[in-house]
């Protein structure tokens, strides 16, 4: 694969290599050489249908992710119940209805309550297209609406720059924390594009620190701890925006047919997992998801697996530990579980100096997952080089790299709209743009 356009974002990007380091370029060419192919089985048979994908290969790309990565999780439990507790139909002025549920994920007594925040935009007659996502810091946080109930679970006390937590007090969000991160989510920009928006605190359903999987939803599901393959907190956050989808499907206000899941960063990686485990989901937005998301572990650059089990080792299942300091090694990469969304569309984007999350190797799963999406009949990702800063380009794969930090930003919304736009509302001819 020629990839100028690659290897010139990287070597700007990661122009200080030490003497005896491999070039930029070279680290290029090795990841994409040694990148296993997603369309051969184990056995090394080449899968040439959609019927041998959809039959053999994505079971086996499943199986392998739940094995050695993400870990299993439970069935939806027969004891899963929600909760209408709020409902205002002149929400944010009269443009939106506000219903607030209560998702019980294994009964009202024996696990967490989980709290899903939806609008809905009024000026909508029949079921509106939605957002689900997770969110960092509260659904209090995401919007200055006082009608929105605080989040009683537990809440970290610094998140610089994104977010001024100093109104949490002993771990609880109070008053002062309403609207702390509204400027990551442009709500009403979206509601007055004709789609609805839901969100849901990541700590309601597991916290993001290691407790050993003893807490929030992992306490109800102890058979699934202490084994290699363990009930992870990033499959807890993908299971519990599936429990999501569940509610989604019985609002009569919601287009389940067309929910899109968007995640940032670590819950970037989690939107990811639950597009590949949950084909409800109609497309999948990973924003600057890095290491264990859209990032090509082998591509050598940013985060690595060490790092990943060392700082966070509730995120992964135990036997993801076995390929610290083996990145370039496994038997699988993060192209396949792209891959495990075709035919659905997915957009992957980075930011510029982003280097941590090596958007080099954002840019590179996107592109190497494009053989399956054509294998589909699809156009998966309408180029083959790296595009220009700020120079979205949108097939079923959609990608851009913006200027700027790890942070979600207008410009990212504007794409990732566009791209709905085009997906749930007949658009299909790829497009490579500009800003």
């Amino acid at each position: 694969m020629s990839t100028p356009g690659l290897i010139f974002f990287a070597a700007v990007g990661f122009a200080m290599l030490l003497p005896g380091m491999l070039t930029a370029a070279a680290l290029v060419e090795d990841a994409v050489a040694t990148a296993p192919d997603p369309l051969v089985l184990g056995d090394g048979t080449r899968v040439t249908t959609p019927e041998q994908w959809r039959e053999r290969r994505r079971p086996e790309l499943l199986e392998i992710f739940r094995q050695n990565m993400y870990g299993r999780a439970p069935a939806r439990p027969a004891a899963f119940v929600w909760e209408v507790f709020d409902e205002d139909t002149h929400a944010l002025g009269g443009k939106a209805t506000r219903r607030q549920v209560a998702l019980y994920p294994n009964g009202r007594d024996h696990g967490p309550r989980v709290d899903l925040l939806l609008y809905l935009p009024n000026q909508v007659t029949g079921p509106a297209p939605t957002f689900l996502t997770l969110n960092f810091w509260g659904n209090h946080a995401v919007t200055a609406d006082p009608g929105v109930r605080i989040t009683t679970s537990w809440m970290e006390s610094s998140a610089k720059p994104y977010a001024d937590l100093s109104g949490v007090t002993n771990g609880q969000a109070t008053a002062a924390c309403r609207g702390v991160n509204a400027r990551q989510w442009p709500i009403e920009t979206i509601l007055a594009r004709g789609y609805g928006f839901a969100t849901m605190y990541r700590g309601d359903i597991a916290p993001d620190k290691f407790d050993h999987w003893t807490n929030a939803l992992h306490a109800a599901f102890p058979e699934f701890q202490g084994r290699g393959d363990n009930f992870t907190t990033i499959g807890a956050w993908a299971w519990g925006l599936s429990r999501a989808m569940d509610y989604l499907q019985t609002d009569r206000r919601v287009d389940a047919r067309k929910v899109a899941v968007f995640g940032w960063s670590r819950l970037g990686k989690t939107s990811l997992w639950a597009g590949a485990n949950d084909e409800r989901f109609a497309l999948v937005i990973s924003h600057e998801s890095g290491a264990g998301g859209a990032k090509l572990f082998r591509h050598g650059v940013g985060e690595n697996i060490e790092r990943l089990n060392s700082v966070f080792p509730h995120w992964f299942c135990g036997n993801f530990r076995q390929f610290n300091n083996r990145d370039k090694e496994m038997p699988f990469d993060q192209h396949m579980l792209i891959s495990l969304i075709a035919p659905r569309p997915v957009y992957v984007a980075s930011a510029a100096e982003d280097l941590h999350a090596d958007p080099t190797g954002e840019f590179l799963s996107a592109r190497l997952a494009d053989p399956v999406y054509r294998l589909l009949g699809t156009p998966g990702l309408p180029v083959t080089e790296w595009p220009p800063v700020s120079h979205p380009v949108m097939g079923q794969i959609g990608y851009h790299v913006r200027p700027g930090k790890h942070d979600v930003e207008t410009y990212d919304w504007e794409q990732y709209l566009t791209f709905a736009d085009r997906h749930f509302h007949g658009a299909t001819a790829p497009t490579v743009g500009g800003k």
